[in-house]
């Protein structure tokens, strides 16, 4: 059934002639050009793509195997390397003596390589992964900050046609024990620890723990030792990275992989306890991640370009560790936050490295809103942001204030900005403006990319009105998407594929179209899953993780908008004991964010609960979860409760603490 959407957005931005002149899409006509070349034939499409972006070892022959659907294959007859793409091909190209990272570290220290520099680095540490037995197929858990190390960990993986999966590090020991067991991983790479803020945060202290619980199949742990604090180690297990890598060779041929070779698994949370290991090919990803650092960023080879999200996060893969380097861009990466040591940080980074392309989270944004208004002296206008043309952002829908704040104190009102939807799953950008060829509306990511074929529908599958919400899907396969969730294909087939909705792949997130432009607009998850600072959390994972306190006997978990975060948890807590008041309920609320953050971690704290003799339920037993979030947002009752067995609780879960 699909939902009227009421508030449209007036407000529209048109490329100015200098941008459509030196765009790598250039006006329109191009955009519309090539979305006709790829509905006339999309292998040819595809194909002409994949043979001009990509370097191929053994050509491919096949663009398109898709006899078992969802079950698509992609360039399947050709081999490749994604570090060779990433690494040799630029220097091949005449990029070697080019910067490739700049790395700013938490107290501003600041550390270059060039490709020739970053290529012998990942060289070497691949050839230390070969010494401990590391090769094709086997699985590496990757849990580092931030850092030139972690990159050099994710390509030398690749190099040897390892499968790498980045943990993120505010991970907790057990969300890792998991995805070591979920994984096989034969390999830890970790650091003793990670600077954020001005702290110290411990990480291998963190995969002690992890293994500690059961350590499956982990054979070693590497260690980049980046605080140089003292660490427990096991001497039969741990080795320190910096020696093992500089006693290699710094020449490591790289092992050519079929294009459907998994190159990486990264979990994201869903709607059951367990979270998905997402599986991505690496021809398919690769190509779109070129794609769309070429289109949606417009890369040109002058451009100093910086995504703030982290490698333990899909964006971090994709606009960090592969785009950039694909296609030769000098890059920064940094280590901390946005409000260390003062919330000027950003600005004073753009301007210091002469930044051009600029792409973080509407999250990021709306808190350098609020510092920029206690504080004046760090706002973004104090600082030369001259360097910068395009922005981008990334997470989470951007409301129109935001946008429009973004647009007119960071660009000064002439960069466009990237408004970007995708996912874990679809590898890149699906839904994103071309900067040279895209009107832009504040709050809308407007178009899908040449080759995807984006739809609202409702539940059956059928194109609902535009102006109309339903579910955003994607009726064509497209190369970058993912092709299965590791060791679970039942899984995978029923969460993206479903049969209701003709196959077309489910995005998870509702949508609306404009009856004018045809724009895409995102209006939040049309299932149980929470966005927190751009990080997918699960209801049922946090729940789970509230249930297994000892003094637990349910829970329920919502989403609430937050100006900040994007959305805040809000958990709904039955106790095994009388409800406790007062100063009672504070400690244990205390006592419960604190065991959620050791269960999973701290961006899964929840920042409200509320204790109640039950949970409001229908008489089969079903939790009314659109109740709990009308009390979590403090909204007049309206609904209709007839239904409910137990009415009165709802008075009692309006208690705040």
């Amino acid at each position: 059934m699909s939902t009227e959407v009421l508030h449209r957005e007036h407000r529209h931005f048109a490329p100015d002639a200098t941008w459509v002149a030196q765009a790598n899409v250039s006006g329109h006509a191009a955009y519309l050009a090539l979305v006709r070349e790829a509905e006339r034939d999309p292998e040819e499409f595809w194909g002409r793509l994949a043979r001009t972006y990509l370097v191929w070892k053994t050509p491919f022959q096949t663009v398109l195997n898709d006899r078992n659907p969802p079950f698509y294959r992609w360039f399947e007859e050709g081999t490749l390397n994604a570090s060779h793409l990433c690494l040799d091909v630029p220097i091949e190209r005449g990029m070697g003596e080019k910067t490739a990272l700049i790395f700013e570290s938490d107290d501003g220290t600041v550390t270059t390589l060039t490709y020739h520099a970053l290529h012998e680095r990942v060289c070497r540490f691949a050839n230390a992964l070969k010494s401990l037995g590391i090769g094709k197929g086997d699985r590496v858990i990757i849990y580092i900050a931030m850092s030139i190390e972690g990159i050099v960990a994710m390509q030398a993986c690749a190099r040897i046609g390892a499968i790498h999966s980045v943990v993120f590090g505010g991970f907790s020991a057990k969300s890792l024990q998991e995805r070591i067991l979920d994984t096989g991983a034969r390999l830890i790479i970790t650091a003793d620890g990670q600077k954020r803020g001005g702290k110290i945060i411990q990480l291998k202290a963190i995969v002690d723990e992890a293994l500690s619980m059961g350590a499956g199949m982990v054979e070693k742990v590497i260690v980049y030792a980046r605080t140089g604090e003292n660490i427990p180690w096991d001497s039969a297990r741990d080795l320190w990275m910096k020696p093992l890598e500089e006693s290699q060779s710094p020449l490591c041929i790289p092992t050519w992989v079929e294009a459907e070779h998994p190159l990486f698994i990264l979990y994201t949370s869903g709607s059951t306890g367990k979270p998905k290991g997402v599986q991505h090919a690496t021809a398919g990803y690769l190509l779109w991640s070129i794609l769309t650092m070429t289109w949606v960023f417009d890369h040109h080879p002058e451009d100093v370009y910086w995504c703030t999200a982290d490698i333990g996060w899909i964006t971090g893969h994709t606009y960090v560790n592969y785009g950039p380097l694909a296609v030769g861009a000098t890059q920064v990466i940094y280590e901390g936050i946005p409000s260390w040591p003062h919330a000027g940080r950003f600005w004073s980074m753009i301007s210091r490295h002469r930044v051009s392309v600029f792409y973080t989270a509407p999250t990021a944004i709306r808190s350098l809103i609020k510092a920029s208004n206690l504080d004046p002296e760090i706002h973004p206008q104090r600082f030369d942001l001259s360097s910068l043309r395009l922005l981008g952002t990334v997470g989470e829908p951007i409301n129109p204030e935001a946008w429009m704040w973004y647009y007119q104190q960071v660009g000064n009102s002439r960069c466009p900005i990237a408004d970007t939807f995708w996912q874990t799953e679809t590898g890149g950008h699906v839904i994103a403006p071309l900067p040279g060829a895209t009107t832009l509306v504040p709050g809308s990511c407007t178009l899908p990319l040449p080759g995807i074929d984006a739809a609202v529908v409702d539940e059956t599958g059928q194109e609902v009105p535009p102006g109309h919400g339903g579910s955003l899907v994607i009726r064509r396969p497209w190369p970058a998407m993912l092709r299965n969730l590791w060791g679970n294909p039942e899984r995978f087939q029923k969460t993206y594929f479903p049969s209701e909705l003709k196959g077309y792949y489910l995005a998870g997130d509702g949508a609306v179209k404009d009856p004018t432009t045809g724009y895409f607009t995102i209006t939040g998850r049309i299932d149980d899953v929470l966005n927190v600072s751009g990080h997918r959390l699960g209801t049922m994972e946090v729940e789970s993780a509230l249930a297994t306190h000892p003094m637990v006997a349910e829970a329920a978990v919502v989403g609430k908008p937050d100006d900040i975060t994007g959305e805040a948890i809000v958990a709904f807590v039955v106790l095994k004991q009388q409800r406790p008041a007062g100063a009672e309920a504070q400690q244990l609320a205390s006592t419960l964010r604190q065991w959620v953050t050791r269960e999973i971690g701290p961006i899964a704290r929840p920042r409200d609960i509320r204790f109640g003799d039950n949970l409001p339920k229908t008489r089969s037993g079903k939790i009314m979860r659109r109740l709990l979030r009308s009390l979590a947002c403090g909204e007049p009752m309206t609904q209709d409760i007839s239904t409910l067995e137990n009415p009165t609780i709802l008075d009692q879960l309006r208690e705040t603490l």
